[in-house]
């Protein structure tokens, strides 16, 4: 999940002029519907709005429009910039676990470079289950200068063909229960939405006639919409997560509306510096996704005993709602804040900039 960095006001300098506040509203969007849903659990949460789908996409487009430049040199540089935030992070996270009786075997490997799930314990689940999208991002990552170079002979049958992964995973051959297994299924899931990128950048979706995008877009929708809610009993919700399939084609349809009116009608929100502290957070977001990212299971996990402590304060007690979920929601956004603060100098350092306390 790349951070990108902005001001917090119309500046003039070249950098800031080509910020996209559409796709920096997006991806802060996503980051916020990722907390939402890691607080509440609403099943529904996905199909609202596709974060993942969403963050893909955007990446992809950044990835296409990198890979003007030498790949290795890109690929390198995206590995720079994931790298040191996650082996900080995951420096805190694996030396609690280590002093909660988990002992590794030669797995922490991927605790170094995540190319598969990174082991751990049940104590440390809630913080470490979220690697799947960083081990999903890197792989799309390695993979995309051959990805661009197939999509670019044939555009529009490759972006098509991208969701056939994942239909064969689902009715024809199934992944072997593995770490290969989980990294093949979330690529084939998201393939489509990274691919999607690829094709905003080149222009390919502005040049499509629109019914025909609007056309398949709901249509992908409607049957991503109608796998989940007719697959229920298989998993036991309706939940996108849960349910490979249908997150591959709600999230390809929905992220293609998007992605298709951005490029339809060239919209930029570059409005939204004309409102100063939205932007600022925007910028924020966006600046230090990577950390908000990586630290908010852990806010939203240190938000219970702090909450707890609430309840010995009699004050708190009677005028504070400590059983509240959405209480909750707010200690998690405020230990997110402070997150940010600590510990979000690590993506300065790692995109080689000048460490600061915000953006």
């Amino acid at each position: 999940m790349p951070g990108a960095v902005a001001t917090d006001t119309q500046d003039s300098t070249p950098a800031a002029r080509q910020r996209d506040r559409y796709f920096d509203t997006l991806r802060a969007l996503a980051l916020i519907r990722v907390v939402t849903y890691h607080t509440f659990g609403w099943a529904w949460a996905g199909m609202l709005f596709p974060s993942m789908g969403v963050m893909f996409a955007l990446a992809g487009t950044l990835m296409a429009k990198s890979l003007e430049r030498p790949a290795l040199t890109v690929v390198r540089s995206r590995l720079r910039r994931l790298l040191p935030p996650f082996w900080f992070w995951g420096a805190f996270v694996v030396v609690a676990m280590l002093i909660h009786d988990w002992m590794p075997g030669w797995q922490i490997v991927y605790w170094i470079v995540p190319l598969g799930d990174p082991p751990g314990n049940a104590w440390g689940e809630q913080a470490w289950e979220i690697l799947w999208y960083l081990r999903t991002y890197l792989w799309f990552v390695l993979l995309s200068p051959l990805l661009l170079r197939l999509f670019r002979l044939a555009p529009v049958p490759v972006l098509a063909l991208s969701l056939a992964p994942i239909v064969v995973l689902t009715f024809a051959w199934s992944a072997p229960d593995n770490r290969f297994g989980a990294a093949l299924w979330d690529l084939s899931t998201y393939l489509f939405c990274w691919i999607l990128g690829f094709a905003h950048r080149d222009g390919v979706l502005q040049r499509l006639k629109p019914a025909a995008v609007v056309a398949l877009s709901l249509a992908a929708i409607g049957y991503g919409g109608w796998y989940a809610l007719t697959h229920q009993a298989d998993a036991g919700t309706y939940d996108l997560d849960e349910i490979p399939l249908a997150q591959a084609f709600w999230s390809a349809g929905y992220v293609m509306l998007l992605m298709w009116a951005k490029a339809r009608f060239r919209i930029d929100f570059a409005g939204l510096t004309r409102f100063k502290r939205l932007d600022r957070i925007v910028t924020v977001f966006n600046a230090r996704a990577v950390t908000i990212y990586l630290w908010h299971e852990i806010a939203l996990i240190l938000a219970v005993p702090l909450i707890d402590r609430f309840w010995d304060v009699p004050a708190f007690e009677t005028y504070l709602p400590l059983d509240s979920q959405w209480f909750m929601y707010g200690i998690g956004w405020l230990l997110i804040a402070g997150f940010v603060l600590l510990c979000g100098w690590v993506e300065d350092v790692a995109a080689r900039k000048k460490p600061r306390l915000l953006p």
